[in-house]
């Protein structure tokens, strides 16, 4: 990874930052995504000790916020002449629907769409990058989620763990589809379920104590960030899957998502209806 630039969002905190300092390790350059300020400057403090020689940079953005997207992400491909590998991976949970400043439902926005927008509007670096690659967080949660589109904002029906199910579905036909789309380019498109790993994931329902209190002992059971990391890790940076897309991976071997995660056709559609929203792609 020695001077390759590496985009990740999802980075100031679990398995997201966990990658970008053992990447930046490996030599590579990070270029965050991050939300928080306070989180950013952290995070950008310990990839300066873990590669000090590098330029690493930190753009701020709500990646639930189309506008927002498509502001950093142009200030991303304005600014980096080569994009050598892009992490997607920030994510969240919601115990009751709330939508984006869009209208969206913001698990769909944040978990789904936003791999989408920043994908997209960061594809012509990628191309333009011998041997990138394009590596998306995805989870085994997919097995619990049911693509409707026509209740795609889950406004009729919506159960927290199931619409995260839902996006993390979304997650492997982004992943199918963006693939089928890059073939002939070089770029690599794949996708992984880390494992249950214990972070701050969930933490985000700041006014529900219950829920805070069962997600952080729930996650006191799971892996560390530094082996749920390990995937991501491989998938940016290992030579024996530099030829590898469309695949899902877990513990770093392709694995078998469900059948609703192999229906090229609903890949196809998402992607469709993904494009009308979001405008681009």
């Amino acid at each position: 990874m020695q001077n390759k630039t590496v985009v990740i969002t999802g980075a100031t905190s679990g398995i997201g930052e966990v990658a970008a300092l053992a990447l930046a390790h490996q030599g590579a350059r990070i270029v965050l995504v991050a939300r928080d300020g306070e989180r950013g400057a952290a995070t950008m403090a310990k990839l300066k000790g873990a590669n000090a020689a590098a330029d690493h940079k930190v753009h701020f953005a709500d990646l639930s916020s189309l506008a927002d997207m498509k502001r950093v992400v142009t200030e991303i491909a304005d600014s980096e002449p080569r994009i050598d590998v892009l992490v997607n991976n920030a994510g969240a949970v919601f115990l009751s629907r709330k939508t984006s400043i869009d209208g969206l439902e913001m698990t769909f926005a944040t978990n789904h769409l936003a791999y989408f927008v920043v994908t997209n509007l960061l594809l012509d670096r990628l191309k333009a990058t011998a041997g990138a690659r394009i590596v998306s967080t995805a989870s085994d949660a997919h097995k619990s989620g049911q693509l409707d589109f026509g209740d795609l904002q889950s406004v009729q029906n919506y159960s927290a763990f199931r619409v995260y199910g839902t996006s993390k579905l979304c997650n492997i036909l982004f992943t199918r589809e963006l693939a089928r789309r890059l073939e002939g380019t070089g770029v690599t498109a794949n996708c992984l379920h880390p494992g249950f790993v214990g972070t701050r994931f969930g933490q985000n329902n700041a006014n529900n104590v219950f829920l805070k209190l069962l997600t952080r002992t729930v996650m006191s059971f799971g892996l560390s960030p530094e082996d749920g990391a390990k995937t991501i890790i491989h998938l940016a940076s290992s030579p024996d899957v530099e030829t590898i897309s469309g695949e899902y991976f877990y513990k770093c071997k392709i694995a078998a998502p469900n059948a609703a995660a192999q229906d090229d056709a609903a890949a196809k559609r998402l992607w469709d209806v993904s494009a009308k929203i979001a405008g681009v792609g």
